[in-house]
């Protein structure tokens, strides 16, 4: 299977997300090999989308020349998307949006209902893709958190969609917090594997990884520790 991760964090490797991401793909290739290519938005030259939708009239030329070019056909040639970042003022950062806003020219002008709302018609074809979000926060809880980011992709991409939030996660990039962090990234890698075998990842095991990692109450505190 080919996989293409996209790293929406500024801190590239380093980011607190991708040790979750990781887990995943370590998980997936325990079931088989996968050939997995990592782009760091961050680091590529992307314009931001003028909105003047030429691409969507003239079959997907856009105006810009740039690394999108290259990164839309490395989308188009992948079967499963990962988009792994931070969560940032609840949504994605700024070169990731970057990133996501310049897909535009995989969709023509024309429209169609689908179900009770409306989508544009593609002008190329991404059926076979499967996606999954990887999203981690510094907040300590998930709910009224994590919902706009969520909301976002699932209306992106409305098919093939697995979709993972984890709580605490600046705690990956803490060398003393390895007594909670190592036993959720074993679980995460385990959450790879299920998806590996059935594109699924059991309720129970879901609900697991995506729970805080220490009490709520704890973290705060040392968080507010730390921060003084």
């Amino acid at each position: 299977m080919k996989i293409l991760v996209i790293n929406g964090s500024p801190k590239k490797e380093k980011s607190d997300t991708m040790h979750i991401t990781r887990a995943f793909l370590d998980g997936m290739n325990e079931v088989s090999r996968n050939e997995v290519h990592i782009i760091h938005a961050v680091k590529k030259h992307i314009e931001y989308c003028s909105g003047c939708f030429s691409c969507m009239r003239n079959g997907g030329e856009c105006i810009y020349r740039d690394d999108m070019r290259d990164i839309l056909e490395e989308i188009l040639d992948s079967d499963l998307l990962i988009w792994s970042y931070p969560l940032y003022c609840y949504g994605m950062p700024a070169p990731l949006k970057a990133l996501l806003d310049r897909t535009l020219p995989l969709s023509s002008m024309a429209m169609q209902k689908v179900g009770d709302r409306y989508e544009h018609v593609g002008q190329r074809d991404f059926t076979h893709l499967y996606y999954v979000m990887i999203c981690g926060c510094g907040f300590p809880n998930s709910k009224h958190n994590f919902e706009p980011a969520v909301n976002q992709f699932k209306l992106c991409f409305p098919n093939n969609h697995t979709i993972i939030t984890v709580p605490e996660s600046p705690m990956f990039n803490v060398p003393e917090a390895k007594v909670v962090t190592v036993p959720r990234l074993e679980k995460i890698k385990e959450a790879g594997k299920q998806f590996a075998e059935s594109f699924t990842i059991s309720n129970d095991l879901m609900k697991e990884i995506t729970s805080p990692m220490i009490p709520e109450e704890q973290y705060a505190e040392i968080v507010n520790g730390t921060a003084h």
